[in-house]
């Protein structure tokens, strides 16, 4: 939910690209290879950027990263640089991806293509003195007014190790303390997406105004251990049980004023935690849910696709694909009986896509496999079928449960009034439900709230967002602030 796609993810929807040349610099080419070249494939929705950084290391052999500007993602590595009489191969494990190109004679260009799921597109490199920049003004700068501590700490019960960050304000006493919790996806401590990183910026907010924070890496992410694509979000808040004890630990903290703030699927999982331990003072739901998954999927699908231009007979096929997707994987205990039926549904939808018929019969399976291998994720079955509201009902801390007005993902008018109902129902007496007006998923100060606008919204987090909660936790901790 809070990722709607990643740097790989993206890349493979080349699928439906078409080419497109570069931008070229009117720089005077110089010799070798060495610097900076950008082309742009174009989406349906618009053009995707590629920038690689060519340069020599240490000894002499020849280097790059990879920045995709329009997803916010910078330095990517590239795994393999060759360059041989004018041809350059450039090739990326981790996106499965590959660019060939032969270099012009007049030495300002290379012509190639990208290469990635099985496909091959024609893209064209320039010479760039000037690659796109992107600005996060938000992101803290030292020299910071608090500590910044790297922590591990164990998960027994999922015999694992989790990794952060613990930011602690100066001076004496003991600090009320949060405990951030990422969206869905794996993330780390930063909730790094589209070049923004949130729980970064929120970290520093709060512990700016006394409140001590811990925030980690996801299992099986950055330098925690485990396997990430095993999980559910029941096992997700194991992991923040561990962090909570973790907290307990530490003699900076006050153990009675230990909270927990939940983004996305975090806002799912804060619940969780909160029900079954008196250990939480308090919780805070950044665009948590208050209805099921499905019901989630279906309404967050319909919005981003009349966003992007769908008409209203495309937008009711998605739907009854959805449906019957959902269907097989709700009624199908196993893996083993879900996949034949999964793969059938998907190949003859895929057939239907114009775009999918430039493609060989060997991409078109690597499509079908990748999209089998995501439906068949035991968190997805997990999340279709979850219902919040038992759960809500049990939380008697008090709660904060906020939206974006402009909330695609998880939308407000949908889970809002369905998360007050339950803790209504529930009789918890200390809650706040508020929608925050011209904010997105992200709560960034957006235009329309399309996922398209995230990574190009310099905001990271509006300050509407962060006093919010900022001034609703040191109310709870009986502490004025700052």
């Amino acid at each position: 939910m809070t990722r709607t796609r990643n740097l790989g993810v993206l890349l493979l929807a080349v699928i439906a690209m078409a080419t497109s040349a570069a931008d070229r610099s009117n720089a005077a080419a110089t010799a070798g290879i060495e610097g900076a070249w950008m082309g742009a494939l174009k989406l349906p929705n618009g053009q995707l950027r590629i920038v690689f950084h060519i340069s020599r290391g240490p000894d002499s052999s020849l280097i790059a990263t990879m920045d995709s500007p329009d997803q916010g993602a910078t330095g990517v590595a590239v795994d393999e640089v060759t360059w041989t009489t004018g041809h350059l191969h450039l090739g990326l494990k981790a996106i499965q991806g590959a660019f060939e190109g032969n270099l012009r004679p007049q030495a300002d260009s290379i012509d190639g293509s990208w290469t990635q799921g099985g496909a091959s597109f024609p893209l064209v490199l320039g010479r760039t003195e000037s690659a796109p920049q992107i600005l996060r003004p938000q992101e803290p700068k030292p020299p910071l007014p608090y500590d910044a501590e790297e922590v591990s700490y164990q998960n027994p019960r999922a015999a694992i190790t989790l990794a952060g960050t613990l930011t602690l304000p100066r001076g004496g006493g003991k600090f009320p303390a949060v405990l951030l919790i990422t969206g869905s996806g794996p993330q780390d401590r930063d909730e790094q997406v589209f070049g923004h990183r949130p729980f970064l910026v929120l970290a520093d907010y709060l512990t700016r105004r006394g409140i001590a924070v811990l925030r980690a890496d996801d299992r099986g992410v950055g330098k925690s251990t485990g396997d990430f694509r095993s999980g559910t979000s029941e096992d997700f808040a194991g992991d923040v049980l561990a962090g909570v004890d973790y907290l307990k630990s530490r003699k900076e903290i006050d153990p009675s004023q230990i909270g927990l703030i939940g983004h996305s699927e975090g806002g799912i999982i804060a619940p969780m935690v909160a029900a079954r331990s008196k250990d939480i003072a308090f919780i805070v739901m950044m665009a948590g849910t208050g209805v099921t998954g499905e019901q989630v999927l279906y309404m967050q699908d319909s919005l981003i696709s009349k966003a992007g231009g769908a008409s209203d007979s495309a937008i009711h096929v998605s739907r009854a694909l959805e449906e019957q997707i959902f269907t097989v994987i709700k009624q199908n205990a196993s893996a083993d009986s879900t996949e034949p039926a999964l793969r059938k549904l998907v190949s003859e939808a895929l057939a239907n896509e114009p775009d999918m018929r430039k493609l060989d019969s060997n991409a078109i399976n690597k499509a079908v496999e990748m999209q089998v291998r995501q439906l068949l994720s035991p968190w997805l079955r997990y999340f279709l079928t979850y219902d919040p509201a038992p759960t809500l009902k049990k939380v008697s801390c008090p709660v904060l449960a906020i939206n974006g007005e402009k909330d695609f993902q998880v939308p407000p008018a949908q889970n809002l009034p369905a998360i007050e109902a339950a803790l209504k129902e529930g009789g918890n007496k200390n809650y706040t439900v508020k929608e925050l007006p011209g904010l997105n998923h992200l709560f960034q100060t957006a235009s329309t709230g399309s996922p398209d606008e995230y990574v190009k919204i310099e905001e990271t987090m509006a300050p509407m967002a962060l006093s919010t909660i900022g001034d609703w936790i040191l109310k709870q901790a009986g502490r004025s602030g700052k």
